[in-house]
């Protein structure tokens, strides 16, 4: 427990951020008029999907745990945005017709929102044919292991999340039973709406940005009640399962901290549009499109954990005591920063 002697506007205790600098690779594809798709390399690798019998709040659908192989793909450095989503709904059919502007919070760099699982298939063909490389939804496993980037913590940022690095929910709904904090983690607030794309300056390992809450992602997979008999491949379990139902990963401003895990899985109806409901574009290969071009982006990998600085005691005296095991990691566009949090034991 933590124990304290301080004035009444003394600060609350900081997580402080200490910075290496990583690299990303990616492409940018050309949607005309200035807009671009930044695609980001996901390297090949093999991952533990799911989650141990142990993890807090875990539920049955997490599991059980099983190693999956997944192939290098590109997947979008962020979702895709409202003016991204006008540009390719500009584009000629393939398969359906698209709105152009249907979110409920509107904002071009904000993610799109309020489309069902046949608009995303749709945006993904018409990019394809426009660009002549194959883009499609990520299946399940490949959604995972991106947002992981090598992890095994209930967030790629580690054992805990809090709403200075993510849009979620930080408050407690007694309505709906929820808890604003996961573990050992603060409680935050609840904007109530989405947040532009990459505004928390927060990726994990690969360069992804806002894999945790915003927006729930579409995925490729049809729901099934667990991973028993689930792909080891990395490809879209369609087979069995309820065909009515797609998957849909990484939580969303409306929900809390438990929704928004790395193995947290939910689902929908394909043709329902809700306004936490949007989409990651994934490539499969650059046809077309040499590797030796693409683009490397540097970006600032941080380290985070409680402390309380010197400067910020003030003179009062102040014991802290770290929550054992609660660190962070996470990539940042900007320099060092400190992130306001509270800490129980």
């Amino acid at each position: 427990m933590a124990q304290q002697t301080q004035t009444p506007d003394q600060p609350e205790p900081k997580l402080t951020i200490k910075r290496q600098r990583q690299r990303a690779q990616y492409f940018t594809e050309d949607l005309g008029n200035g807009r671009g798709l930044d695609m980001v390399l996901i390297p090949g690798g093999s991952f533990l999907m799911g989650l141990p019998a142990d993890e807090l709040e875990r539920l049955e659908s997490e599991g059980p745990q099983h190693t999956v192989t997944v192939p290098q793909f590109f997947m979008g450095k962020y979702p895709v945005t409202q003016a991204q989503w006008q540009a390719v709904a500009a584009l000629p059919q393939v398969n359906r017709p698209l709105k152009p502007d249907p979110s409920n919070f509107k904002g071009a760099d904000r993610p799109i929102e309020s489309i069902s699982w046949y608009d995303a298939v749709e945006f993904c063909d018409r990019l394809s044919q426009y660009t002549g490389r194959p883009y499609r939804l990520p299946s399940e496993a490949e959604w995972e292991y991106a947002c992981r980037a090598g992890t095994t913590t209930p967030f790629h940022f580690g054992e805990t999340i809090t709403t200075d690095l993510a849009n979620y929910c930080g408050e407690d709904r007694k309505e709906y039973g929820w808890s604003g904090s996961y573990g050992r983690g603060p409680k935050g607030i609840y904007r109530q709406e989405t947040t532009t794309v990459g505004s928390f300056g927060v990726a994990n390992a690969f360069g992804l940005f806002d894999m945790h809450g915003n927006v729930w992602e579409w995925c490729l997979d049809h729901w099934h009640e667990n991973y028993k008999g689930a792909p080891t491949d990395g490809s879209a379990w369609v087979k069995g399962g309820d065909s009515d139902l797609r998957l849909l990963r990484g939580g969303s401003w409306f929900l809390n901290p438990r929704y928004c895990r790395s193995a947290s899985r939910n689902y929908n109806i394909p043709d329902n549009r809700n306004v936490n409901m949007g989409v990651f574009v994934l490539s499969v290969r650059l046809r077309g499109l040499r590797l030796s071009p693409l683009l490397s982006s540097t970006f600032a990998l941080f380290s985070l954990s409680f402390s309380l600085s010197s400067s910020a005691v003030g003179g009062s005296k102040f014991f802290w005591k770290r929550p054992k095991g609660l660190t962070l990691d996470c990539w940042s566009d900007s320099g060092t920063q400190s992130i306001g949090a509270h800490g129980k034991d």
